[in-house]
């Protein structure tokens, strides 16, 4: 007894995964009992299956791991719906099993795995095609293995359950909320990346500065769900434009940007392609729930830096120095038509005033 304890505490503390669990239980379970076939079972009980995970034939008795059972014709089944965890006469109390009579077990014993909120997960089973009566202590055995990798299963789906978690609180703190994409932290974390793949490549790297204009007056008139939309859609408009390897994000409020690598010998050429594509993909019709809004573009200022010494903060500084350039020239080309629009109503306010 004192070496079975030795030994299921070494298997207990040392394993990683289930199956490191389960085959050194298998071959202690084997010892206790005495019978030729020891077992693991899972149950999918929405399939109505039962299927063999993993199992230990020490003699004659083949009991295949993978094997895959009807549920309902099962000897697990029968014993949990009887209550009777063992018999070593299984020919005369579930003669009508096929699955009994195709392994042709005559012993058996089993002990339900269950989860602690009662699900049932599998069985653990021993069985042989000879008769031999088991005492209580096989029996108790049995059971705790069983409870020990219920314990294991649970472990390992919270486990499971906690990376996930991380995973997705990690990807929420690199995302912009509103419209998937990369934000401002992750804007950061990749482009230096990228800067530093440029680097090593003598490649140019390029950030556009994407400002909506007139979107406060679209949000506020139309309503925050709206401008969210509008926000999610000139985002859809970027990425379809963009190759694939660049790197767009929502920088805050009404703001993207857009990082590219580009050939050393033609950034001049791949600045002005990147502006005028941005302003294009972004000017145009957007349908907004109910709303047909007619959207003039978004103003665009790029910069570009080539080699080792280039920084990601001044860069983007660059290019938003840029695009504040491009928004005043946007506003003074447009600043004559607005003039020659008012000019009647200012001439008959005057006229008004003077009569």
């Amino acid at each position: 007894m004192d070496s079975l304890l030795t030994h299921l505490a070494d298997s207990v503390s040392s394993a990683q995964t289930l199956e490191e669990l389960t085959r050194p239980l298998l071959e202690l379970l084997e010892a206790v009992t005495g019978l030729e076939s020891t077992y693991l079972t899972a149950i999918d009980l929405d399939g109505e299956v039962q299927r063999i995970l993993y199992a230990r034939n020490a003699r004659q008795m083949q009991i295949p791991e993978g094997l895959t059972m009807p549920w309902g014709d099962t000897l697990c089944k029968r014993a949990l719906d009887e209550g009777r965890t063992c018999t070593d006469d299984v020919a005369g109390i579930w003669g009508d099993s096929e699955a009994a009579r195709a392994l042709g077990i005559r012993t058996y014993v089993s002990t339900p795995v269950t989860m602690s909120d009662g699900e049932l997960y599998g069985t653990l089973c021993a069985a042989s095609a000879t008769r031999a009566s088991l005492g209580g202590d096989a029996e108790r055995v049995l059971k705790m293995f069983g409870t020990l990798i219920a314990q294991h299963i649970e472990r390992d789906r919270l486990v499971t359950q906690l990376r996930a978690t991380n995973a997705e609180l990690a990807m929420s703190a690199l995302t912009d909320a509103v419209t998937g994409l990369a934000n401002r932290r992750a804007f950061f974390a990749e482009g230096a990346r990228i800067m530093a793949r440029a680097a090593r490549a003598g490649s140019g790297v390029l950030v556009a500065f994407i400002d909506l204009d007139g979107f406060k007056a679209i949000n506020d008139r139309l309503g925050h769900d709206v401008g969210d939309q509008l926000l999610t859609e000139v985002g859809r408009r970027i990425v379809a434009g963009r190759r694939a390897g660049d790197l767009v994000a929502r920088f805050g409020g009404d703001e993207f940007v857009m990082m590219a690598e580009v050939p050393a010998d033609h950034m001049e050429r791949a600045c002005r392609a990147v502006r005028e594509g941005l302003e294009t993909s972004t000017r145009g019709t957007y349908q907004l729930r109910d709303q047909r809004v007619d959207y003039a573009g978004a103003s665009v200022g790029v910069a570009a830096a080539n080699g080792p010494g280039a920084d990601l903060d001044q860069l983007v500084k660059q290019a938003d120095e840029a695009m504040y350039r491009n928004k005043q020239a946007r506003r003074t080309a447009t600043l004559p038509r607005r003039e020659k629009a008012g000019t009647r109503p200012m001439l008959r306010a005057v006229a008004a005033a003077v009569g």
